[in-house]
């Protein structure tokens, strides 16, 4: 199964070094990721595969939200399927 993250915010140190790190923490292997910086914002997307975490979907999703609320970015998980089916007319 996979998930799509995306982070936003005014660019710092350590943004994506946080998000990989929680990531690794609860075994979501991240597949792609894309970021840039624009000016002073930060914007990233990530692919990754939940399939080996223990930690459900919604309790990754809220563990990231929180890394978004410390590092002053909004953090947004998406599952695969939700995100495929926005995006098909």
């Amino acid at each position: 199964m996979k998930a799509v993250i995306t982070v936003v915010g005014k660019d710092s140190v350590g943004i994506l070094a946080k998000v990989s790190s929680a990531c690794a923490e609860e075994d979501v292997n991240i597949i792609e990721v894309t970021q840039s910086v624009l000016q002073d914002m930060f914007a990233m997307i990530m692919m990754v595969e939940i399939d080996k975490s223990s930690l459900g979907f919604d309790a990754l999703k809220n563990k990231l939200e929180k890394v978004g609320e410390a590092s002053n970015t909004k953090i947004l998980v998406m599952h695969e399927d939700i995100f495929n089916s926005m995006h098909k007319i």
